[in-house]
């Protein structure tokens, strides 16, 4: 149902993201979606934007870099449904939290270990 969080985690990222594979390996039972090949639904994105706001876009990745100044100036909803690529990985939907990336602090928050 739209808008209906999930009960197990999902990770949306990259297959060829080493940070996205190292949050898989930490947890081997969430479900992995790969945003290039099979997207994020509008209501997720809506609400990691809505958290995270414009810091859900790389704006170091090779994709923003090569983007121009004209396509950089585009809503950042805009650029993720047009570039998946650009969205800062991985994307953690815990149920009932989401966090973005894989620092030491969403590691510990997430309860990984060092």
């Amino acid at each position: 149902m739209p808008g209906e969080r999930r009960k197990s985690m999902m990770i949306y990222g990259l297959k060829t993201c080493d940070t996205c594979r190292k949050a898989l390996k930490s947890f081997p039972d969430a479900e992995f979606r790969d945003i290039r090949k099979d997207g994020i639904a509008q209501d997720v994105l809506d609400a990691a934007f809505a958290q995270f706001g414009s810091t859900l876009l790389n704006t170091r990745s090779l994709t923003w870099r090569g983007l121009s100044e004209e396509e950089r100036k585009e809503p950042p909803l805009t650029l993720l449904a047009t570039h998946p690529a650009l969205m800062k990985r991985p994307l953690i939907d815990t149920g009932e939290r989401l966090f973005l990336g894989w620092t030491s602090e969403i590691r510990a928050a997430l309860g990984v270990r060092p």
